[in-house]
């Protein structure tokens, strides 16, 4: 089973790639593992990759899909795998498409986790990441037991810049002006599967199972 996760930052989709992961026994992928798997190995792709990186540019389309087409051939790809991050923009899906193609291969669902952004602006600047430890909570979701303290180390928690409601709006117009067309770039390839994801995560979860069979 071939899926590409879709869905806003803060839509949680992350999440859900991770628990299909391990439901079905197929690897969670992300280009920024991928991209740091290849620099780390020293391969001829993480290579060129780097190039890119060093420059503070990004990477081109098509080595992106070189690198991702490369991971699919690894063992753990054998029963299908769960594209996180990529495609962002319509030239990604078309390119990914057609590297599929080639192989007789294409994507068998794209998952689009639904969530209203003034969710999302709440949701994300509710966290709150600890100076000391990392360690991440929610205001309301996940509260800590003494307020603006970590449970772990005992230290001070903080506001990300990432989570400040004016960051997560510009990231989230982003989204809207290139990632908005990829559902509908998949929905008329009729494997949208769209799920609502202002619920419960587990139900969140069952809904998507549910589709994917």
């Amino acid at each position: 089973m071939k899926i590409i996760m879709l869905g806003a930052p803060g839509a949680g989709k992350g999440t859900q790639a991770k628990m299909l992961a391990e439901k079905y026994g197929i690897p969670h992928i992300s280009t920024g593992d991928i991209f740091r798997a290849n620099i780390k190995n020293g391969t001829e792709l993480g290579a060129k990759a780097k190039e890119y990186m060093d420059k503070g540019l990004l990477v081109p389309d098509e080595l992106v899909v070189d690198l991702i087409m490369d991971r699919f051939k690894a063992d753990d790809c054998k029963n299908g795998y769960i594209l996180d991050g990529f495609p962002r923009t319509i030239p990604q899906a078309e390119a990914l498409d057609a590297a599929l193609a080639a192989n007789g291969e294409k994507i068998d669902y794209a998952v689009n986790v639904e969530v209203p952004d003034e969710n999302i602006v709440n949701r994300m600047s509710g966290r709150r990441a600890c100076v000391g430890c990392g360690a991440t909570y929610h205001i309301v979701y996940n509260p800590t037991k003494v307020e603006g303290k970590c449970d772990t180390c005992g230290a001070d928690l903080i506001l990300r810049d990432d989570d400040k409601p004016e960051t997560v709006l510009n990231r989230l117009k982003v989204y809207h002006e290139q990632t908005q067309p990829l559902i509908d770039f998949y929905t008329k390839k009729g494997v949208i599967a769209e799920v609502d994801g202002t619920k419960d995560m587990k139900d969140v979860f069952d809904a998507i199972v549910a589709i994917l069979g």
